[in-house]
């Protein structure tokens, strides 16, 4: 048995095969949930719906985070075709692109409120939503990463919003905790994703990224799949409000 048998985990963010999302998906699918996954819109329905033909039993469910009609529905289609759900994974971050780029300090105001409104504020939003629906307790998953804290050159806006999202964690973790929800972070190293390859430089900084890690390496979906699954699975009912590396021990290192 596995350790998410008869579980409904709701994960948000697949865009393609390369997602990290996709890789908690598969870790899910592998140890008993049922994934339900969504998407944006027709252009990226298509790419969701052919992964989705991997899993056991997969839901589909159109969703955009910035519409608080969307998420209303969202959770009604979840009530009527799945009733109860255990585990939300929230893989969700956006900025424009010559904001990742360049200077922070010629960030526009436009581009910061987009970035946070995507990349921040759709943690509270969806967890608001799917909350009632997690009638037994259940684990609240969302991707960070360590620039929240440390500065990295041109990851810019979307650093700050990391730093909001991690404190967005803390509050969430300490307003749900008396219902027997958990939420935490997951601080990956580089994945060579499709988003990460709007960062300038990405690339050289991998490169430099695997020299200093202590493993000497970078890490993949699949070991942050496996995180995933331990912070959804009872194995962390004691753990919340907690940002968990999985980076080759990247974030440890002074220089």
């Amino acid at each position: 048995m596995g350790l998410l048998q008869d579980r409904c985990a709701l994960v948000m963010g697949v865009a393609n095969r390369w997602s990290i999302a996709w890789g908690i998906a598969r870790a899910f699918d592998r140890e008993g949930a049922r994934c339900v996954l969504t998407y944006l819109g027709e252009r990226e329905e298509e790419n969701v719906r052919k992964l989705a033909g991997e899993l056991r039993d997969p839901v589909l469910l159109r969703c955009d985070v910035t519409r608080d009609e969307d998420l209303e529905a969202l959770r009604d289609q979840l009530a009527q075709q799945v009733g109860r759900v255990d585990v939300l994974v929230h893989s969700i971050a956006y900025a424009r692109t010559e904001d990742l780029r360049g200077r922070f300090l010629d960030t526009s105001r436009e581009g910061y409120l987009v970035a946070q409104n995507v990349s921040a504020y759709s943690l509270v939003a969806c967890a608001r939503a799917v909350a009632p629906l997690m009638t037994e307790g259940g684990s609240i998953l969302t991707l960070t990463y360590l620039a929240s804290e440390r500065v990295f050159p041109n990851y810019n806006v979307m650093a700050v919003c990391k730093a909001a999202l991690e404190a967005c964690v803390r509050y969430l973790a300490y307003e749900l905790g008396e219902r027997g929800i958990r939420v935490n972070a997951i601080s990956a190293g580089p994945i060579r994703t499709a988003s990460a390859r709007a960062v300038a430089g990405i690339s050289d900084f991998i490169e430099t990224y695997k020299q200093r890690a202590p493993l000497r390496r970078t890490v993949d979906q699949e070991e942050v799949g496996d995180a995933a699954v331990f912070l959804a699975s009872p194995l962390s009912r004691g753990v919340t409000g907690q940002v968990l590396f999985v980076d080759a021990g990247y974030h440890i290192m002074g220089v």
